[in-house]
């Protein structure tokens, strides 16, 4: 027997075709404020992340484990922040977004799967460091390029197949028809809200995957940094303690706005709270880290400085001729 809900949800389906990604309509004054503020963010995000790819490529001395999962990482935030924020640039000019729910389906995937390698790569790297301090004389043989290869294949591979699961499970969902959504990108909770099925089966599955690849994550960096921390304070000289961390602090800071701002959408309570604010919390993991990342990068790491430095000359030199 089938309930009222259900047929209802059945009438609903029926002719479904696309959604409405409303975005920052609420704000219209705001508009041309928020367009060029995304644009100009968007723009530097993309040309610092990949200024850093192109740097350790192109320098011999960056062929490194550190700075190849650096450079990983960067690609990871050039793919990330334009699977979200073109859309939404677009949107802003046209007044909204007219979405399938598959397209929105498959925005999510992606972007869950990147957010997914970037919580890998950052543990990598910590387990980078780890080994290059705590084992410095076995670094070479842990850490060959063959291993960092294949760790890095390893997060992409496990990222999207663990979004995949997702998505297969928010596809298998129902929708209502002339669904608006309330936000400037497909988010998980964005889909679930617009279903009108049982959502309870993909919404576990969110909540134990999300859990135990967060919690592991920060469980496996934060022990690699207190044996770090211990090594570092066994050191003789300060100038090597100095060092010793100042090759840890730029992966540190970065950790700690990662899941500083994941912290503040997912543990931070939400409830009652308005829309807008919502998406100003959202703005944090989308837009703003991709961005502070290179800066972060840039400013704190003598070899990635350098490096540009040598960079600029030349381009310079070769503008004179």
């Amino acid at each position: 027997m089938i309930s009222l809900t259900s047929k209802l949800c059945l009438e609903n389906v029926t002719g479904v075709t696309e959604f409405l990604l409303l975005g920052f309509q609420m704000l219209p004054q705001l508009k041309p404020f928020l367009f060029i503020m995304f644009f100009t963010i968007y723009l530097l995000t993309v040309t610092g992340n990949l200024l850093i790819v192109v740097t350790v490529s192109t320098h011999a001395h960056l062929h490194s484990p550190m700075y190849f999962f650096l450079a990983n990482l960067s690609f990871v935030e050039v793919w990330y922040t334009t699977s979200i924020v073109p859309p939404m640039l677009s949107g802003m000019l046209t007044g909204g977004i007219m979405i399938s729910p598959s397209s929105c389906i498959s925005q999510f995937h992606i972007s869950g799967g990147l957010v997914t390698s970037e919580c890998f790569l950052l543990t990598m790297m910590a387990y980078d460091r780890y080994v290059a301090i705590c084992y410095p004389l076995h670094y070479a043989k842990l850490m060959g390029q063959s291993h960092c290869i294949m760790l890095t294949l390893s997060a992409w591979v496990a990222a999207f197949l663990l979004s995949s699961i997702t998505s297969i499970l928010l596809s298998m969902l129902q929708f209502s028809r002339n669904t608006f959504i309330d936000h400037f990108f497909c988010d998980f909770n964005s889909i679930v809200n617009a279903a009108c099925s049982d959502t309870s089966v993909v919404e576990m599955e969110v909540f134990v995957v999300s859990s135990i690849i967060s919690s592991v994550s920060l469980i496996l960096i934060i022990v690699s940094y207190l044996y770090i921390i211990a090594a570092i304070l066994r050191i003789p000289s300060e100038r090597g303690r100095h060092r010793a961390f100042s090759t840890c602090s730029s992966h540190l800071a970065v950790v700690s706005t990662f899941f500083g701002t994941l912290i503040i959408i997912y543990v931070a309570p939400t409830n009652g709270q308005n829309l807008n604010i919502n998406k100003a919390f959202s703005l944090l993991y989308t837009v703003a880290t991709p961005l502070l990342n290179p800066i972060v990068y840039t400013l704190r790491n003598k070899d990635i400085r350098d490096a540009l430095k040598k960079r600029s000359l030349r381009n310079v030199v070769f503008l004179k001729k």
